[in-house]
């Protein structure tokens, strides 16, 4: 784990006895939960760099104690995250993915601390989704996200809501170490990340939005300001070795996002227009979801997706996704077990680049849930930006007892 990240964690870590001392003094009792889960990870093809592994072994933790007070409009949460990895240490981390304080009032909510805030509506790539810093150690897929400190000021409308948010520290993005795989070629070195403020990553970010619903569209806009949370990787060296060294940017971010909802229909669009100071462009993914309920008179639900992905930079652009399609299918079994298997693959329309992926889940019993995961790359193309994980295709397993 890298300086800046262990510092950042200490101080939070610090703010832990206050909160229990808040709830050892209030009336009403903290709710617990959570989940504790194994996972192996293998990579049946050799690595690119000798350095890697093929296989490992990891272990994650995450507790969640929640409590509410004065009819649920004063509220606390509080919800660390461990991980425990074999293969890489630098997977081997700590984060709190929320410590905030919550206040409702006539049609205002009010969160202070450390959150977590998703937006998007896509089903392959969330362009919009900004506030959280990715947590790429955890999954190339973007889902995972590090806890953001953030003041939250939300008015309540008829149809939706009017978001304001003050981002006063800025979490850098992790990455894999030298054993790790799902890499680029060289090591990305976060000891000596840049930042194109003076400030770093004391520099204050903000962002707004709108969201509205009218009938079956759920509409919302978006503004950002800040420090790219997708950095730059520029040359540089540790120690005589060659290194990655992160560089991040300052970023303004105008975001859509648009979702009809039919009878068997979901149509989706996610479009932004971003600025830094060496680049403007646009990016745009949208599509559909058809689901076929009950096939063959069964509790089987059957959705079948596309999407387009469009980046304006086309071969210029850091993403994979620039000129691709996504075409997936989700079954649904509605059984007691909450069974689902997702499949998809992504073409580039331009390179011909192939990936595609497998995730299927099962709840064991009242307690436990299997969930498997596989990645397979096929011909990329060397100038992809994919080009880098060729030989990484894997199979994930995990097994997670929930409390």
């Amino acid at each position: 784990m890298g300086t800046r990240s262990g510092c950042r964690i200490a101080r939070a870590v610090g703010l832990i006895p206050l909160l229990w001392l808040t709830f050892a003094s209030a009336a009403y009792p903290v709710e617990w939960s959570g989940n504790l889960a194994v996972e192996t990870r293998f990579f049946p093809s050799t690595a690119q760099w000798p350095e890697q592994r093929n296989e490992g072994l990891s272990l994650s933790f995450q507790p969640e104690l929640r409590h509410r007070w004065r009819d649920g409009d004063r509220g606390l949460t509080f919800i660390p995250f461990f991980r425990v990895d074999s293969l890489d240490k630098e997977r081997t981390h700590a984060d709190i993915r929320e410590l905030s304080y919550l206040h409702l009032t006539d049609g205002w909510e009010i969160r202070a601390g450390i959150d977590k805030v998703f937006w998007g509506v896509a089903e392959s790539q969330h362009l919009v989704d900004i506030v959280n810093q990715t947590d790429l150690i955890e999954n190339i897929d973007g889902e995972d996200k590090l806890g953001q400190p953030m003041l939250r000021v939300t008015r309540v409308l008829e149809q939706g809501a009017l978001d304001l948010f003050l981002l006063p520290w800025f979490r850098e993005r992790t990455f894999p170490g030298v054993t790790g795989r799902l890499r680029t070629p060289l090591v990305v070195d976060t000891d000596q990340a840049r930042y194109e403020s003076d400030r770093e990553e004391g520099r204050p970010d903000y962002a707004l939005r709108w969201s509205h619903t009218r009938g079956a569209v759920d509409l919302a806009l978006s503004w950002f300001a800040g420090t790219a949370r997708e950095p730059e990787l520029i040359p540089g060296a540790k120690d005589g070795a060659p290194v990655l060294i992160p560089y991040y940017p300052l970023l303004r971010q105008a975001g859509l996002e648009f979702q009809y909802t039919g009878e068997a229909w979901l149509w989706k669009l996610e479009a932004v227009h971003r600025e830094t100071e060496r680049e403007k462009y646009r990016a745009a993914v949208g599509g559909f979801e058809y689901t076929f309920v009950g096939i063959r008179d069964t509790p089987l639900d059957l959705g079948l997706l596309a999407e387009y992905h469009y980046d304006s930079r086309r071969s210029r652009a850091s993403s994979p996704l620039q000129d691709d399609l996504f075409i997936g299918a989700r079954l649904t079994f509605n059984d007691a077990q909450s069974t689902e298997i997702l499949v998809g693959g992504i073409l580039d329309l331009h390179q011909g680049s192939r990936s595609f992926r497998l995730e299927a889940s099962r709840r064991i019993g009242q307690s436990y849930k299997l969930a498997i995961e596989g990645q397979l790359f096929a011909d990329i193309d060397p100038d992809d930006p994919l080009a880098a994980f060729a030989t990484d295709d894997f199979i994930r397993i995990e097994l997670i007892r929930y409390f």
